[in-house]
């Protein structure tokens, strides 16, 4: 299929259990290049553990991930470089507290990918600027709102020009009021043509930014599929149930 070959990340029966428990059953889809994949479903359906999976943080029982043609559960592979092409943004923020914006942002370019600390800044002070954020490069986290400080992190994921996105829940730990400003960075991102996966509660934002939903239950995908298509015209009553709680 010459479409797989277009696919950035392409999971394929994948299987994951802590001990006995099975909270992965086989779940398969592809993210496209350029697109905004919305994985969504109840607490406990394994959204956060296979976003785990795909950012290596836990090893899969049975399956395979594919970034681009390389295939990421292979154990033989380097997980560093691996995760180098990979972007990960979690709800909590991981700022260094004693270090400024733009040694948080270019930290990881320069220790772990040995990025001339000149081309590091040049580079952290185009995105910031990208973000709305430049004039607070010499800003220290604490003097931040969350919503600053969650753009800060999402610079920092975009720094070595990663190949996607995983966005887990990035807007849970925010003040409601922050929420707004940083899923309009997601939707600028989307526009420039960033693939991202992104987990996420906010329904309204699924709606109108992704061009697929992904819906788990029970560690299985129930619906893949536009928006339209599974937010609003899907036929399965547990889906119709799941949605009528986020009605706007």
């Amino acid at each position: 299929m010459s479409e797989q070959n277009s696919a950035v990340l392409r999971i394929e029966n994948l299987r994951k259990s802590y001990g006995k428990t099975e909270i992965l059953k086989g779940i398969s889809f592809d993210i496209a290049q350029h697109e905004v994949v919305a994985l969504l479903g109840p607490s406990g359906s394994g959204k956060s553990t296979l976003m785990k999976c795909v950012n290596l943080l836990e090893r899969v029982n049975d399956g395979q991930i594919w970034l681009g043609d390389t295939d990421i559960t292979n154990p033989r592979i380097n997980q560093d470089e691996a995760r180098s092409r990979i972007g990960v943004v979690f709800q909590q923020f991981n700022l260094f507290p004693h270090m400024n914006v733009l040694k948080n942002v270019t930290l990881a370019a320069i220790k772990v990918h040995h990025w001339d600390k000149d081309k590091a800044n040049d580079r952290a002070l185009e995105l910031l600027d990208r973000i709305g954020m430049k004039h607070k490069a010499n800003a220290y986290p604490d003097q931040l709102s969350g919503g600053q400080q969650q753009r800060v992190a999402i610079a920092r994921a975009l720094m070595t020009n990663p190949e996607m996105l995983l966005l887990d829940e990035i807007t849970s730990a925010l003040d409601p009021m922050l929420v707004g400003e940083v899923l309009d960075m997601v939707k600028e991102l989307k526009d420039q043509g960033t693939t991202i996966l992104m987990a996420t509660h906010e329904m309204h934002f699924a709606r109108t930014a992704a061009d697929r939903v992904v819906l788990l239950r029970n560690g299985v995908v129930a619906e893949n599929g536009t928006p339209e298509e599974v937010m609003e015209n899907s036929t399965n009553p547990d889906t119709i149930e799941f949605f009528k709680h986020f009605v706007h």
